[in-house]
């Protein structure tokens, strides 16, 4: 009987019991807001910040929302499409701000906002936001599951609500899904 009961606690610790409830968790609890001075070195030869370097930053502050929701180490899955449709430049302050959207079994959507600032001039700009995926892992990096992600606003509610399409639409593309199985995708288009 002892042992019986010991069993049953050490699996669900482990969290192989498929019954327990998962751990849910606010959305904004892993919101992240990070600032950063674009400097001479940041930049390329028209003084603009360099896209690789931006691409970094938004790496890190999404990063950093991924590991608050999950309390893991996570490691970067994918990111979509990065458009650079205005420039950053030198002497302006970025500042990007991420959340996670919502969660899968051990991988997680984050969408990051960049804004710039022109602060001597009084201007501010939207320069690009992106959606990155990452995936949590324990200390010998196998993938671990995660909480789910409760949203409250109807911009979290939103974008947790198109997460799963844009899920099935990375899937596709990477051919670890076949078309005819993104339902989500389907949908969008009545087929």
């Amino acid at each position: 009987m002892i042992d019986s009961v010991l069993y049953h606690y050490s699996v669900q610790k482990a969290g192989i019991n498929k019954h327990m409830s998962k751990k849910k968790k606010l959305a904004k609890a892993s919101k992240v807001i990070m600032t950063e001075l674009v400097l001479p070195n940041d930049t390329n030869t028209l003084n603009n910040l360099m896209g690789g370097r931006l691409m970094h930053w938004m790496d890190i502050v999404s990063a950093i929302a991924a590991q608050k929701h999950s309390n893991r180490i996570v490691v970067t899955a994918s990111v979509d499409n990065v458009s650079f449709s205005k420039p950053i430049q030198l002497g302006n302050v970025v500042t990007l701000t991420a959340q996670v959207t919502r969660s899968f079994s051990s991988s997680m959507e984050v969408y990051i906002e960049v804004t710039a600032e022109d602060i001597p001039g009084n201007k501010k700009l939207e320069s690009n936001s992106a959606f990155f995926t990452f995936v949590a892992v324990d200390q010998s990096g196998r993938p671990i599951d995660v909480p789910e992600v409760v949203p409250e606003t109807e911009q979290e509610k939103e974008h947790y609500e198109g997460a799963l399409r844009r899920r099935q639409l990375r899937l596709v593309l990477a051919k670890r899904m076949e078309p005819n199985d993104a339902t989500e995708l389907k949908s969008l288009f009545d087929i």
